[in-house]
């Protein structure tokens, strides 16, 4: 299995934002992820990424890629 930051996968992150609606803000993400009962780790890992908006899952694993 790939690995993230800190042993978070991508697969594990997409995981918690199953439902969000794109294009979507950081906070909306964040918002899906705790309502997906997300742990702490992911919800830090989505308050790290380096951009603000994101029109799909692709863009969120992309901006996540550039964090590792």
């Amino acid at each position: 299995m790939t690995q993230g930051l800190g042993g978070r996968s991508p697969a594990n992150v997409q995981k918690f934002l199953k439902g969000a609606d794109y294009p979507a803000s950081k906070a909306e993400l964040l918002n899906t992820a705790k309502n997906n009962h997300a742990p702490q780790e992911v919800l830090k890992t989505l308050e790290d990424l380096p951009a603000d908006q994101f029109g799909g899952p692709q863009q969120v694993m992309k901006a996540y890629g550039r964090m590792a």
